[in-house]
Order: structure tokens, then C-alpha cells, then sequence
């Protein structure tokens, strides 16, 4: 599964069609990891994209529970359950794969060393910032793992989620409600509907599918524009 990338300067809008399915998400998030990055995956859907990453695409992946160069993940004769990721699902391991303590994993986290990191969330806000430990519900069970160190420490932060919670309520938003995780460090959000740009300019409309920038735009609080700045 293959998206183009889209023409530098336009926004497009992928009509005739409806919103992306979860493989097809993950595509589009592997499709913009620059080559030959170091790149960790988020627990949850953003495993996924270790499944849709070129073999030619010369990204090392990381875990953080002490794994470099870490494949897709296992199935079948190649399952080792003693070779898993961070999410605890079995992984594959391609040639030239190390292994470290978690601290030091950790250290690679906090040092500025990773390129890129794909993270899952409850609420990103216009300004990038991130929401992805905790609800704040009283019976929620806090799960920061080390989202906040990767938030911090990668380059770049790539978010997936959908763009509406169950009730239509966006997860896209002026001020984050639930607890942050870290401040102004999204730079990429790809939902099921739209990808977004995030920065000191604002949100940006990358790409759309099933709907329109102007559909869009309707459903958000927040200001949207296109990539012409329109």
C-alpha cells in the first residue's frame, strides 16, 4: 500500500472516497519518515507503520525497551517472545539488530538522538501541544511510559489519532482539557480525515480524505488553512 506525496505548496483533497482505515493511516505516516532516520514507535497503532516502511528506506528503529535496528513485527516460525517491543508484541530482528539496558535506551530518548518518533493521543492542540497519558477520569489508569521523553527528545513528533472522538467531539483543539505531555512538540498530526502541519504559524492542511478543507473547517475550533495560506 503506497500514497504519493503531495505536490509541494498545494493542499489535496482526496475525494470519492471515505476517511483512511488503519493500515492505510499507517501508510501515509511511513510514506513521509525521511530516509535513513532513527525513528521510535509509539505502543499501539503507531507499531503499525514498522509494517509499511520500504526495506530500501534505511530507517532504524528503536525501542525503548533496548532494541536498535528492530523489524517488523512477528508472526508464525518467527514469533520469539522473548523479542518484543515496548508494546509487548513480538518482533522481528534483520541483520545487524542490537541490544542495550533501558537506560541507556532511555539516554538515546532524552539526548536528541532520535529522528523522528510516531506517537498516539487523546488531544493534540493547534499549538502542538500533546495529550496522550491520561484522561484524567478518576478510574483511568495513567500510562505515561516514556511518552514524555520521547516527546521532548525527538526532533521530530508525529501523532496519529482520529480526528473525532466517539461522541463527534474533535481531538484537535484550541487548549488541551486532559493532562499534557509535553508543549509545543507535535509537528505532524495524521488523522483518518486529514493530515495536519502544526507550528507557530498554526495548523495547516496538508492532505484530506472523504472530505473537504472547508468541511473541515466547520467541524474544528480552530482556524485551518491550506498550504497556498488560503
Amino acid at each position: 500500500m503506497t500514497f504519493a506525496i503531495p505536490p509541494a505548496g498545494r493542499t489535496v483533497e482526496h475525494l470519492g472516497r471515505g476517511p483512511l482505515g488503519r493500515d492505510e493511516l499507517a501508510a501515509v505516516v511511513a510514506r513521509d519518515i525521511p530516509r535513513d532516520s532513527f525513528v521510535n514507535l509509539g505502543i499501539g497503532q503507531p507499531t503499525t507503520v514498522a509494517d509499511h516502511l520500504a526495506a530500501d528506506s534505511g530507517v532504524i528503529l528503536h525501542t525503548e525497551n533496548g532494541m536498535l535496528g528492530m523489524g517488523p513485527a512477528a508472526s508464525a516460525e518467527d514469533v520469539d517472545h522473548d523479542l518484543i517491543n515496548a508494546g509487548k508484541i513480538p518482533v522481528t530482528e534483520p541483520p545487524g539488530a542490537a541490544y542495550f539496558h533501558h537506560a541507556d535506551s532511555f539516554a538515546m530518548m532524552r539526548g536528541g538522538h532520535l529522528d523522528v518518533c510516531v506517537l498516539g493521543a487523546y488531544q493534540v492542540s493547534e499549538r502542538g501541544d500533546l495529550a496522550n497519558w491520561h484522561t484524567g477520569a478518576p478510574d483511568a489508569i495513567p500510562a505515561v511510559g516514556g511518552a514524555m521523553d520521547l516527546a521532548i527528545g525527538a526532533k521530530d513528533v508525529f501523532v496519529m489519532m482520529t480526528l473525532f472522538a466517539r461522541d463527534g467531539s474533535p481531538k484537535l483543539v484550541q487548549k488541551c482539557t486532559y493532562p499534557l505531555t509535553g508543549l509545543a512538540c507535535v509537528s505532524r498530526l495524521y488523522t483518518d480525515q486529514a493530515l495536519f502541519h502544526l507550528g507557530p504559524g498554526g495548523v495547516t492542511v496538508v492532505e484530506t480524505y472523504g472530505t473537504t478543507v472547508d468541511e473541515l473547517a466547520a467541524r474544528l475550533d480552530v482556524t485551518v488553512r491550506r498550504l497556498d495560506g488560503r
